[in-house]
């Protein structure tokens, strides 16, 4: 075993807490202290992975740099970290059951029974371990998805207990994140549920060495010590998190309530260096105070559930804290706008319009209508993966005139599939990672809008899709002014395209957004919002 220290993050009382975002917080003051931190999402559910789930369920997948689909927690790390996270960072329940049956199937388990205990907890075990000995970290941060006390977690629970057993005592400490509710009625903070998620916890063998208190108002020392008390955990390690108006607000609040401090002592680690955060203070102010404001509209099908779009968010919160501007970020419903008359309707109030990535024939029509009238009406438009697929149909049908062009995900007997299977999809029937996934390259044009915004050639970008630009039409999309000024070197394939006429009119075949972090806003989303800033003027 390496030198890593191990933390555990697990929640109670009741699910989205924010066991993600003060994960990511504790890394972010850990890292800024001269520590090499990662954070790992361990999820309960039975899915491989979050590919094949609604984004209704779970919000976005987040894909990573090596191509795999994971939590959107994840998301949160890299944004926080400003470091990339892998394969390794995301395992589900259901990774785990179908390693240890491949591994019952190939005989590795020598004729055994297999179990619960030993062989799943071992498996996740072995997973909780991979990241701490490769040796690029000095922490590792695993961070237990659902709440304690739901079925499902037991064993990811039980694997801690072991895990916590097994390393020095120094070596490891578990954090346990829990709600103070306040009654109204009664004017008055409760302690007694984060007593009884503890009392759970301890039933499952694990002690809770900090809790962090999430809370609508302040923790009183009596409070405190009263928590500490029937919790068994001493006074400074009861954390308070109170409501902030950004989540990029905790890591500032969690250094103020010393959870690094306490962490640190805890491993055994020197509390000596103070944390670098000149960078992100001044992120926050230019956040605060913006000396701007744009409305940009979101077209999507998926708006009900704003985690659906989360890393578009929080890129839109980078670039507009970058332009010192304030992004008022409101989402559209493709299938609300059935004509040019409901696009005037729900998008002229805009300074720019963004469609948004997704699936499936359902909302298109919405969509293409909403490029149709920012086209013509010379408003700044981004589209992203599908975004930029309905911005090359709307092109093809509107300005080419190939009269029901489309996409063979969406109409396969149209005469004129402009967007089309990649060939090496045509045979595939397992859906779960089998698009092209993760990160690749591609050159830019230097007279492009994508150059100006990158200021250099090669860039890389990660992807998520089955459908590409039909390379078979871009001869006549590029004489009829609309240029591919993005191409992958090694196949050829459409990476992005650009409205020649048109302020600002850029589609993208990959997701920017998935690298959008706090230290570096996307280019594209930056350029985006001034040019949006530039229409408001």
């Amino acid at each position: 075993m390496s030198n890593c220290k191990y933390i555990f993050v697990t929640g109670g009382v009741t699910s989205s807490l924010g066991k993600g975002i003060i994960s990511a917080s504790l890394a972010k003051l850990l890292q800024t202290r001269g520590h090499r931190v990662t954070i790992q999402k361990l999820d309960p559910y039975i899915n491989v992975d979050p590919g094949t789930l609604n984004p209704y369920e779970h919000g976005e997948c987040y894909v990573t740099e090596d191509g795999a689909e994971t939590d959107l927690d994840l998301g949160h790390y890299e944004r926080f970290l400003n470091t990339f996270t892998s394969q390794a960072n995301n395992v589900t329940t259901g990774r785990i059951y179908q390693t240890v049956i491949n591994n019952e199937r190939k005989g590795k388990y020598l004729g055994k029974t297999v179990q619960v205990v030993p062989h799943i907890t071992d498996e996740i075990k072995n997973n909780i371990r991979k990241l701490g000995e490769t040796g690029d970290y000095d922490i590792v941060i695993t961070e237990l998805g659902g709440t304690v006390g739901d079925i499902e977690s037991l064993p990811f629970v039980e694997a801690v207990r072991q895990l916590v057993w097994e390393l020095p005592t120094a070596d490891s400490l578990v954090i346990h994140l829990t709600l103070v509710p306040y009654l109204r009625a009664a004017g008055e903070l409760k302690t007694k549920p984060t007593q009884h998620s503890v009392k759970t916890l301890l039933e499952y063998g694990v002690q809770p060495d900090i809790l962090v208190c999430r809370t609508e108002h302040k923790l009183s020392n009596e409070l405190r010590k009263k928590i500490a008390l029937f919790c068994n955990v001493k006074q400074n390690a009861v954390i308070e998190s109170i409501d902030v108006d950004t989540i990029y607000d905790v890591p500032l609040v969690m250094q103020k309530e010393k959870l690094d401090i306490v962490t640190l002592k805890k491993l055994k680690l020197s509390t000596k260096e103070q944390p670098k955060l000149e960078k992100w203070k001044e992120f926050l102010l230019r956040l605060k105070h913006p000396k701007n404001e744009v409305n940009i509209a979101l077209v999507g099908k998926y708006v009900e559930l704003p985690d659906a779009y989360k890393s578009i968010t929080e890129a839109f919160i980078h670039a507009g804290a970058e332009n010192e501007c304030k992004v008022h970020l409101e989402f559209v419903h493709s299938e609300l706008i059935g004509d040019g008359e409901d696009a005037a309707k729900y998008l002229s109030d805009y300074d720019g319009v963004l469609v948004a990535p997704g699936f499936g024939s359902r909302g298109i029509e919405g969509k293409l209508e909403t490029i149709k009238y920012v086209r013509e009406n010379n408003i700044p438009f981004f589209g992203i993966c599908l975004g930029m697929q309905c911005a090359v149909i709307e092109y093809a049908r509107n300005v080419l005139k190939l009269k029901n062009a489309s996409s063979s995900e969406v109409n396969p007997k149209s005469k004129y599939k402009v967007i089309d299977l990649m060939e090496a999809q045509k045979k595939i029937v397992n859906f779960g990672g089998t698009m092209r996934l993760g990160s690749y390259d591609c050159k830019l044009e230097k007279k492009s809008i994508a150059y100006k915004a990158y200021g250099k050639t090669n860039i890389t970008e990660r992807h998520r899709h089955r459908y590409e630009f039909n390379d078979a039409y871009k001869k006549y999309f590029e004489d009829n002014g609309m240029n591919i000024t993005g191409v992958n070197p090694s196949t050829g394939l459409a990476e992005v395209v650009e409205v020649t006429n048109h302020p600002y009119f850029v589609g993208v075949q990959y997701h920017p957004e998935l690298k959008s972090t706090v230290e570096n806003p996307h280019p594209l989303f930056v350029s985006f919002v001034k040019a949006a800033l530039n229409n408001n003027r």
